[in-house]
């Protein structure tokens, strides 16, 4: 290590004008090892600084090179880690903390002893040392001595600790004399000896001339001895006086004390009489009731205006006087205390006298409103409550006074008002149901009635069966597709039983009439609910001072004993406020209570309705769905609002069920196997009911659900139809598929419903390619061996057999077309066509009018037919003057007149 310090201090240090005092050979802590030095070095030129150099190994031979120096000023703590054991850690707090670990603990021991020891030379204890044990602070241990710039061997630090704490620094007049002294004497460097000698001959020269200065001046010494004499007794003299004052002064300080002591008493009472002044106006200006309040109180008239005025200020008055916040010590006087009891008695004899007048203000309100109800319940209308919650209004600030200062009656009064309203609604809203459903009874029977005029039931039912088989016994005596079904038989015969048409055409019109009446009927009850509701829910919330527009959460109670127990679950706070969540679900409460039997009578209403008609269900979808939505603008969360979408929930079901009804009975509908099947009834069921649906949802929002309807009801037509077509023997598939989808294609072509825009055309495809298959094989029957004999010539060229060639086929040579075109004369291809015409008749339904059409169709198809005979003729037998023997024109001329003749 002592070779190292030396190399050190001549390549690094000396060239900088340091000095080295200590070294410790050291590693970073939880690091690869990789050794350099720590050094402790102080400057040669003055100030003097000392610094912590780390020093390393060059990667390039055996030399050291600096890296990093920090100078002492900035070290703030030397932590060695344990205090009691060895261990080589130490920390160095710089501008962040360095971990090292020593070689060696004697080393870094060495090297923290200098760094104290240089910290209490030149810093004064600035760094704080922790861990380290005392004992080696207070040993001093040698630093070794280094070599001077010059480069010759000598002491690192010279001498040991004490030499370096017994050393002070010249300052610059010490510095001054001692070169003017060596100037005088340039000898003393080369005769140190002789120099000291002088300095001692000197020193005696001085302590000889000190003596005798110091016996020249006894004199002066005695005289300054007599004036400090003289000064003692002065000092005796000021001091007796000042004794005297002070014994006076002591006198007038008690005087002084005991005039103080008066004063702060006096102060002190006037301060008590002043605060107890403020505490008599304070009692007396908040806790007096006037004697007309008082008189309000215990005589006011509760039944007119100007006594509930009175009432109302007086209740005001009492409860400020109640409320007010007493200051500590007041509860315990003798007058607040029969003051707050008078308060009490007025307060609770006050609540009794409201709680006894509104109770029977209720009474008397449903003895009033029951003689009106015999007038209202003809005209379908629903009395107006409003008189009644006007007069009751005026007594809304007297309960909220019984609401904060006494909630038990306050409670009660809302019970009796739920228990008195709920009655007498009950019976209001009874009567106006049952005359509802009068109304619709009446219409429906008035229409059965003249449904009936133009022909028997059993005629109808009689009819029906012989169309449709076991079809007439198809449930719902009101259902759409078992009206249109008599309509369509009595269309089909109209030849024969006109009257029936017209009794028929009767019924119809009679049903769009009741229809439209159950709708205006339905309408009227809903428009009389609504603001019924909705004034009483507004009424509640101003009389009981109960918050509107809240989110109630939940659904409505509809068991009575949940609306009857309001307040069982609620803790009872007799004279204060009820708890928050409670309030929120008294008004939603309430209005279950006292309108309890709407949901019932609406949900029989529609039932009724439901029965009577099932496409009701339409006209109450729109109508409910309309009121909803209203109710949701006005107050999403009312009472109202939550009752009508339950009932809307019911009106969808019912809604559902009519459109499964409606598919159950296309899928029951049977065909005679004697009679043609023509437009089958579900398909004009289905017009009906589109038409209707059309004209109902023509102003509706909610068209969502009607579209899903069509959706299911098309599907089953689609399905159905196809269904019925394999079924029939006495009409063929094709004819009953055009046919009734040519009458979908019309209505869905005639209503443009949006939704149905691809069944529209998929209708339009099946008739199409179902008229074209129709017309190809009934044109088939007339030409039948000449379209056989020219199905075998396509079927030779396909074989490979050119077409020149065929005519030398034996089955199909010229003698064997000449023979099969003579089979078919204009004469009988005419009597074929006729035939085929009197045949397509037979099948074609007189309701769709389809058969010109047809007609028309086949009449191209045949002059197509033509056409390729003739191509195939000038093709296969080209030069053999083959030809039909009728022509287009003949053929135009013969589906012509065909068609004039019937």
């Amino acid at each position: 290590m002592t070779a190292i310090k030396h190399a050190l201090q001549r390549d690094i240090f000396t060239p900088n004008d340091e000095r080295l005092l200590s070294i410790v050979n050291v590693c970073k802590a939880g690091k690869k090892k990789k050794n350099c030095f720590l050094c402790a070095t102080v400057t040669t030129e003055r100030p003097v600084q000392v610094n912590v150099v780390k020093v390393r190994k060059s990667d390039k031979g055996d030399s050291y090179k600096r890296q990093t120096a920090w100078a002492l000023r900035d070290l703030g703590v030397v932590d060695a880690k344990d205090a009691i054991k060895e261990n080589p850690e130490f920390d160095l707090h710089f501008d962040k903390v360095y971990k090292w670990v020593a070689s060696s603990t004697a080393e870094k021991n060495a090297f923290i002893s200098c760094i104290w020891k240089l910290n209490q030379r030149y810093l004064r204890k600035k760094v704080e040392f922790a861990n380290v044990s005392a004992q080696l602070l207070e040993e001093l241990p040698k630093v070794a001595e280094e070599s001077e710039p010059s480069g010759e061997n000598h002491s690192v630090a010279g001498g040991d600790e004490e030499a370096v704490d017994e050393y002070q620094e010249l300052n610059a007049r010490e510095e001054q004399d001692i070169e003017i002294m060596m100037e005088g004497c340039e000898y003393a460097i080369s005769n140190a000896e002789a120099f000291a000698e002088k300095l001692s001959r000197e020193l005696q020269v001085l302590d000889g001339a000190n003596i005798q200065s110091i016996m020249a001046s006894e004199k002066q010494v005695n005289i300054l001895m007599q004036l400090l004499d003289e000064a003692l007794k002065e000092v005796d003299q000021i001091e007796g006086k000042l004794s005297s004052y002070e014994e006076m002064l002591q006198s007038v300080k008690e005087q002084m004390d005991h005039i103080s002591e008066s004063n702060h008493l006096i102060q002190l009472s006037n301060t008590n009489n002043v605060k107890l002044l403020s505490e008599i106006e304070f009692l007396v200006n908040h806790m007096d009731l006037s004697k007309g309040h008082i008189k309000a109180l215990q005589e006011g008239d509760l039944a007119s205006s100007r006594g509930i005025e009175a009432c109302t200020n007086a209740s005001e008055a009492l409860l400020q006087c109640m409320n007010v916040a007493l200051r500590p010590g007041h509860e315990m006087l003798q007058s607040v205390k029969q003051q707050q009891q008078l308060f009490t008695d007025l307060r609770e004899q006050f609540a009794r006298r409201l709680a006894s007048h509104l109770n029977n203000v209720f009474v008397q309100q449903g003895c009033d409103q029951n003689s009106t109800l015999v007038q209202h319940s003809v005209d379908l209308t629903l009395p107006s409550h409003h008189p009644f919650h006007r007069d009751l209004l005026h007594y809304a600030k007297l309960m909220e006074w019984l609401k904060n200062t006494d909630y038990t009656k306050y409670d009660g009064l809302a019970k009796n008002y739920m228990d008195y309203l709920s009655r007498l609604y009950e019976k209001e809203i009874k009567d106006f149901f049952e005359v509802a459903k009068i109304k619709m009874t009446v219409m429906t029977k008035e229409g059965k009635k003249f449904a009936t005029l133009p022909r028997k039931e059993s005629a109808v039912k009689q009819e029906t069966e012989s169309l449709h088989g076991s079809a007439g016994k198809l449930t719902g005596s009101t259902s759409s597709l078992n009206k249109l079904s008599v309509q369509g038989s009595a269309n089909r015969r109209s030849q024969s039983s006109s009257l029936l048409d017209m009794g028929n055409m009767s019924a119809s019109d009679l049903d769009v009439a009741d229809r439209t009446k159950f709708d205006k009927i339905f309408e009227q009850v809903l428009s009389e609910l609504e603001p019924l509701c909705l004034a009483e829910q507004d009424f509640i919330c101003k009389f009981f001072k109960l918050p509107q527009h809240q989110s109630l959460p939940g659904t409505l109670v509809s068991d009575t004993e949940e609306v009857d127990g309001i307040n069982s679950s609620r803790p009872h706070n007799p004279g204060g406020q009820p708890p928050a969540s409670s309030e929120k679900d008294m008004v939603r409460q309430m209005m279950t209570k006292i309108f309890r039997c709407i949901e019932l009578e609406l949900n029989n209403l529609i039932a009724l309705g439901d029965k009577i008609d099932s496409f009701n269900s339409l006209y109450m979808l729109v109508k409910m769905s309309q009121h909803v939505l209203t109710a949701e603008n006005v107050d999403p969360a009312s009472f109202l609002s939550t009752t009508l979408g339950n009932v809307l929930v019911t009106v969808k079901r019912n809604f559902d069920k009519c459109i499964s009804s409606q598919i159950k009975q296309m899928e029951d509908v049977k065909i005679s196997k004697k009679s043609k099947v023509g437009i089958l009834p579900f398909v004009a069921g289905f017009e009906e009911f589109a038409e209707l649906a059309e004209s109902i949802f023509k102003v509706a929002e909610r068209r969502g659900d009607l579209d899903k309807a069509y959706t299911k009801l098309i599907n089953a037509v689609f399905i159905n139809v196809e269904k019925i077509a394999i079924e029939s023997q006495k009409t063929p598939r094709d004819v009953v598929m055009l046919e009734n989808f040519h009458h979908l294609l019309a209505t869905l072509s005639r209503l443009k419903i949006p939704c149905l825009e691809a069944e529209k055309k998929d209708a339009k495809q099946k008739y199409g390619d179902h008229l074209q298959s129709y017309v190809i094989y009934s044109l088939g029957q007339p030409l039948e061996k000449l379209n056989h004999f020219f199905e075998g010539v396509e079927t030779r060229v396909a074989q490979g057999v050119r077409e020149d060639e065929v005519s030398y086929q034996l089955a199909f040579n010229k003698q064997e077309l000449r023979k099969v075109i003579k089979e078919y004369p204009g004469k009988e291809v005419k009597k074929g066509l006729d035939n085929l015409y009197k045949k397509v008749n037979k099948h074609l339904c007189d309701e769709e009018n389809l058969l010109q059409v047809v007609w028309h169709s086949m009449q191209d198809e045949f002059i197509r037919q033509y056409k390729h005979f003739e191509g195939l003729i000038n093709r296969c037998y080209k030069g053999s003057g083959i030809t039909m023997e009728f022509t287009i024109e003949d053929i135009l001329e013969y589906f012509s007149s065909i068609a004039q003749s019937h």
